[in-house]
């Protein structure tokens, strides 16, 4: 199983969804995964039970779909392998992670266009505020990131590059 991972707005769900597309790869995405789960959009789950709510179901969930082994592509969402126990548990089942990472500017300018569909971010006014959320966010989780087996920075890469970027790096091996 191949699971993306990264800051938001670095094109997991995407590349999740061109890998399915265009390679015939099964994909799931843990957030549209939790939304029907649980009934309610993350933003939702967010505002009414709380970050400390949704972690704990994030991790079930990603349990459940790492042990159920449904899909050939899993998409996390940004914050997924910084808490919990769910980076080891991507270690424990050996898979072949990815980190996409992406510089602050891109992010910065890809996350400020549809800031309203992002529980943590909605509220950041100007592009200075969310740039300086963002650096802060990324000093706590690169170490997270970092633990991906692969990393490629796709800040200047299409998505067709990235998705043959992943297909090659997985199937080296």
């Amino acid at each position: 199983m191949i699971v993306l991972i990264g800051y938001m707005g670095s094109g997991k769900s995407s590349v999740a969804q061109y890998l399915n597309s265009n390679y015939s790869l099964s994909y799931c995405d843990l957030d549209d995964y939790i939304e029907n789960e649980e009934q309610k959009s993350i933003s939702e789950i967010f505002e009414q039970k709380g970050e400390i709510y949704f972690r704990k179901i994030e991790n079930l969930y990603l349990k459940e779909l790492l042990t159920q082994n449904r899909y050939q592509i899993l998409s996390l969402g940004g914050g997924t392998p910084c808490y919990a126990n769910n980076s080891d548990l991507l270690k424990k089942f050996e898979v072949d992670s990815v980190y996409l990472k992406v510089d602050l500017d891109m992010l910065t300018y890809r996350l400020f266009q549809n800031k309203q569909d992002r529980p943590l971010i909605c509220n950041v006014e100007s592009e200075s505020q969310l740039k300086d959320f963002i650096r802060k966010h990324l000093f706590e989780r690169e170490f997270y990131y970092r633990q991906a087996r692969y990393i490629i920075n796709v800040t200047e890469m299409q998505i067709g590059e990235i998705a043959k970027s992943i297909l090659n790096k997985v199937s080296s091996e």
